[in-house]
């Protein structure tokens, strides 16, 4: 996901060609919102931590762009490209680094796992929507 911070400052465009030029295919994409209730079960498995309240406010207050992207060790490789939660400990040259301003607002979203991935995926699109 990109999100609303990375989208309110107009990095959708530097972003995604980020990621492509780092050879991922993008299989499923939207424009979209997400809502309290979405961003709550989202996130649902920081639900009993300090920050949950300020996180499900920040994802819900603009637009976010969702993918599903695919590549040989997407999940791995998409880490690296993403960089470090916190910026400020990002390596040079990853989106986080060049696009995020802090731990909280920090750009983008990538799953953490193949299987939280096939999760995310299908918690933004149906079967119909993506594109192998």
């Amino acid at each position: 996901m990109i999100k609303p911070d990375a989208v309110e400052k107009g990095f959708i465009g530097p972003i995604l060609e980020k990621i492509t030029a780092a050879g991922f295919k993008i299989i499923a994409m939207k424009y979209t919102r997400l809502s309290r209730r979405d961003a709550k079960e989202f996130y649902a498995i920081h639900k009993d931590r300090p920050f949950f309240g300020e996180l499900v406010d920040f994802m819900t207050r603009g637009p976010i762009v969702s993918a599903i992207l695919e590549k040989d060790n997407a999940v791995e490789d998409f880490r690296a490209l993403i960089g470090a939660t916190n910026p400020a400990e990002a390596a040079e040259g990853t989106i986080r680094r060049l696009f995020a301003i802090d731990i909280a607002e920090n750009a983008i979203h990538g799953s953490d796992s193949d299987a939280n991935a096939a999760i995310e995926g299908a918690f933004h699109f149906s079967g119909r929507e993506i594109y192998s």
